[in-house]
Order: structure tokens, then C-alpha cells, then sequence
């Protein structure tokens, strides 16, 4: 609190909004340049599914069948109906306030900076923890794949980080100065490949139902669910987190075509997509390899396991390892480009550095900004054991959808008059069912879990009231300079 403010006048700028149309306006008049409108509904939805079809389904399952038996397709089923109800409050929000920076920018608009703040300090936290321990994984696969095709492997040295084993990961940097690539040569261009690594996953996935099935054996799913509705219930909640990303589209609320009708679509399209295949991967796994046979360690190789009991040979195991490769990847390069979104939108509010919104006039994407979060997560990713820190994009994550959910109570309430792309249906049910189901997610998280988000947001409290709360564009009125 600066001197000579009342205490009074500091708490109600802890609690301003920005009104949606100066969000919508903004959008398309930023001080460091303005984003392209090149995205269509198929590159959203690629996006957000490349965002979600992941390591989840090539790793979860080892862990989730142990749990579950062959009733981990409805664990699968239940973990959806979860996202659901996040998914469809995105969806709302996402075609009311049609900008960058996602659920950061839906808070500012309903739930004051202050709460905005610290929801853009956890997507941060989210994005680039999540995105580093991706690129970390992508190296184990891209070895698996170079062992079974070719019979050798990288080195410890060099494909580890220390602590284990190794000296720095290179390969967790090579699949990030990839998408940093990708993302610097536009958004069109990144979407595009991003599109055909999602294409070109769901293949491998497909490919991988098409050999399962030729084992299929009905005896594998006589017991059901021999845990109950205990171990349905427990798998649910470890398969959550395989849905984590299909909010990436409303990261690119100011590059879409036609954001009011195509953001909500790509939401709701990429959930049903990502959640029909994990069902069909996870029938398909369980019919071919008795549920009893899973390893409840998750097993990298789960599913190449189930294939080499169906065919007895390691030639379809090279191909899932080689979509595993490409499925890590795509989540690299959509995570990456969510974050630098986020980040162009808390810069032009001026919470954070002006770098971070300037576009390259040529190309409109935020270049300084695409390479500061790649240093960034390069350096995470080589030299750090990510370990149980990861768990903290757990929390984080469902934080921000928590408060998404109440985003969408309060704009209904301040500005019933906003034209609305898509209305979630059974309001206000179904937003406090996804407020509630969040909670409930968190309160289950660990202790680590718990004492490394509390020390974030005091890191982001710390960064807010040095820097964002005097620099805030909001407080300096509709000009949006501050002083000196």
C-alpha cells in the first residue's frame, strides 16, 4: 500500500474489474501489436486436444486398470463427466469474452485483479512445470522407440537430469526449441502442424484398438469391477488428469476466426473426442490382457505390453512407441503456445512486463515472449528432477477451473444482457457442480502438493504487490498509462 491511501481505497483495487467490453476491445488494439485472426474450428479443436491426448493414456492405464479392473472404461466415462461440467463453463465464458489469456482474463472480468492475479500465477505454474516434465517423458519415449527400431539408446548422461543419473536432459530441449520453432513461424503455421501430430496420434491410438481387438477374449471382462465402486471411484480420480488441456483453445480467444461460435465448439468437441478414444483404448486394453496383468506402478509401456500379448511380435510396439513420440510432442507445442497467450494477456494489463506483449509485426506472434517461456522450460526440463513437484499442476489446474465455474454465476448475474455464444445448460447447477467437484479434487491432493502451491501464490502475492498492483493498465483508467 502505497502512503497516503486509505485502507479502504486499497482494498477496492484489490477487487476491480475489467469490464468485458474493454476486454473485447483491447483485444484488438494491444500497445505491443495485435494478434492474428487465422485460427479455424479444426485448428481450435486440434489444439485443444493436442493439448489433452498425451502421455495420460499411454502412462495412466498401468495405473488406473490395478485399481478399477476392466470397469476403468467407466472410470474414464466418470473422470469426463467431471471435466464436463468445467468444460461447459469454459465453453460460456470462452464465446462471452472472446480474448487471450483464458481463465486469467475470464477472472479479471468476474472475480476482480487480485484473484485474477494469482489464477495467471497457477496457469504459469500449471503450464510450465506441466510442460517440462512432458518434454522430460519425451526423451524415455523417443529412447524406447530408438531401442526397439534400432537396438541402441542415448546416454544416461545426456538424456538425464541429475539426481538421476544423467548431466542435463538434451533431449527434453531438443522437442522444446521444436515447438519454439513451430510457434515462432505463426499461429496458423504451428496450428497446422499441431493438426497433423493430432491426426497422426489418434491414428496410432486407433491402430493400436485395431490389434487389440484381434485378441479380444470376453473372459478378460468377466469380473467387471472387482474392486467395486471404491476402485471405479479411485481410478476416477487418477484418470482425471488425463483430461487437463482441453481448455487450451481459449487460450487463443484473439486469434480465432470466428471466436464467439468456435471456442465453445472446439471445448466441447475435443472432451467427446479425447474421451471416446480413451474409452475405446481402455476396452480394447483390457479385453486383450487380463486386468490382473497390469502393473500398478504405471508402466511406461503399458500399452505396448497389451500389444505384444495380442500379437507376439515387437513390430506394432515400435509404431505406438513411435505415436507416443509424437503424441508428447503435441502437448509440448500447445502447452507452450497456451502459456505465452496467457502471458501477452497479464503483460497488457500491465501486471507483468511489457515485453511479453510485443508482436512481431511480420509474423504477429509474440516473439521475446515465445523465447523467454522456451529458455525457461528448457532449463526446467534439462537440469531438474521434476519429481512430486509436479503434482503441483495438479492443484493448480483445478483452481483455475474452480474458479472458471464461478466466472460464469457472476457474469450472469452482472451482465445478463451479453450476447453469449454458447449458455450452460442447467445454470446455476451445473456451474456449482463443477465448483464442487474441483474442491473436491484439491482436498484429496497430498500435503507436498499443498505446501508447494502455498508457497507459489506467496511468491505470486510477493511478485502482484511489487510490480502488477502499480503498474496495473486498470488503475491508471481508460488511457491505461501509469506513471513512472
Amino acid at each position: 500500500m502505497t502512503a497516503g491511501t486509505a485502507p479502504g481505497s486499497f482494498a477496492r483495487s484489490l477487487l476491480r474489474t475489467k469490464s468485458v467490453d474493454r476486454l473485447v476491445a483491447e483485444g484488438g488494439a494491444g500497445e505491443g501489436g495485435e494478434l492474428k485472426r487465422s485460427l479455424s474450428l479444426l485448428q481450435l479443436t486440434a489444439i485443444s486436444i493436442g493439448a489433452t491426448l498425451g502421455t495420460g493414456i499411454f502412462v495412466v492405464l498401468g495405473e488406473a486398470v490395478p485399481l478399477a479392473g476392466p470397469a476403468v472404461m467407466l472410470s474414464f466415462v466418470l473422470a469426463a463427466v467431471t471435466a464436463l461440467f468445467s468444460a461447459l463453463s469454459y465453453a460460456e465464458l470462452a464465446g462471452t469474452i472472446p480474448v487471450a489469456g483464458s481463465s486469467y482474463s475470464y477472472a479479471y472480468a468476474t472475480l476482480g485483479e487480485l484473484v485474477a492475479w494469482v489464477c495467471g500465477w497457477c496457469l504459469l505454474l500449471e503450464y510450465a512445470v506441466s510442460v517440462s516434465a512432458v518434454s522430460v517423458g519425451w526423451g524415455s519415449y523417443l529412447n524406447a522407440f530408438f531401442d526397439a527400431a534400432f537396438g541402441f539408446t542415448i546416454p544416461d548422461a545426456v538424456s538425464s537430469p541429475p539426481g538421476e543419473g544423467g548431466l542435463v536432459n538434451i533431449p527434453a530441449v531438443v522437442v522444446v526449441m521444436l515447438a519454439t520453432f513451430l510457434l515462432l513461424r505463426g499461429a496458423s503455421e504451428s496450428a497446422t502442424a499441431n493438426t497433423i501430430m493430432v491426426f497422426l496420434k489418434i491414428a496410432v491410438l486407433l491402430f493400436f484398438c485395431a490389434v487389440a481387438f484381434t485378441a479380444f477374449r470376453s473372459q478378460n471382462l468377466a469380473s467387471f469391477a472387482p474392486m467395486g465402486w471404491a476402485g471405479l471411484s479411485a481410478a476416477g480420480s487418477r484418470v482425471f488428469f488425463s483430461y487437463i488441456g482441453f481448455d487450451a483453445a481459449s487460450t487463443a480467444g484473439e486469434e480465432a476466426k470466428d471466436p464467439r461460435r468456435d471456442l465453445p465448439l472446439a471445448i466441447i468437441i475435443s472432451l467427446v473426442v479425447v474421451t471416446a478414444i480413451y474409452v475405446l483404448v481402455a476396452l480394447a486394453a483390457v479385453a486383450a490382457m487380463h486386468w490382473t496383468e497390469f502393473d500398478i506402478s504405471g508402466s511406461e509401456a503399458s500399452l505396448a505390453e497389451v500389444l505384444d500379448t495380442a500379437t507376439g511380435a515387437t513390430w506394432p510396439s515400435i509404431v505406438l512407441s513411435l505415436g507416443a513420440v509424437i503424441a508428447i510432442a503435441s502437448v509440448v507445442l500447445t502447452v507452450m503456445y497456451g502459456q505465452t497467450r496467457i502471458l501477452f494477456a497479464m503483460s497488457r494489463d500491465g501486471l507483468v512486463p511489457p515485453v511479453f506483449q510485443k508482436v512481431s509485426p511480420s509474423r504477429r506472434v509474440p516473439v521475446a515472449n515465445t523465447v523467454i517461456v522456451a529458455l525457461f522450460i528448457s532449463v526446467l526440463a534439462a537440469v531438474i528432477p521434476l519429481g512430486r513437484l509436479v503434482d503441483a499442476t495438479s492443484i493448480g489446474t483445478l483452481f483455475a477451473f474452480a474458479l472458471v465455474s464461478v466466472g460464469v454465476i457472476v457474469l450472469r448475474r452482472t451482465r445478463p444482457d451479453l450476447p453469449r455464444g454458447f449458455r450452460v445448460p442447467f445454470y446455476p447447477v451445473t456451474p456449482l457442480l463443477g465448483v464442487g467437484f474441483c474442491l473436491y479434487l484439491m482436498v484429496g491432493l497430498g500435503g507436498v502438493t499443498w505446501v508447494v502451491f502455498g508457497l507459489w501464490i506467496l511468491v505470486g502475492l510477493a511478485a502482484y504487490f511489487l510490480y502488477g498492483h502499480r503498474r496495473s493498465r486498470l488503475a491508471a483508467g481508460p488511457s491505461g498509462r501509469t506513471s513512472p
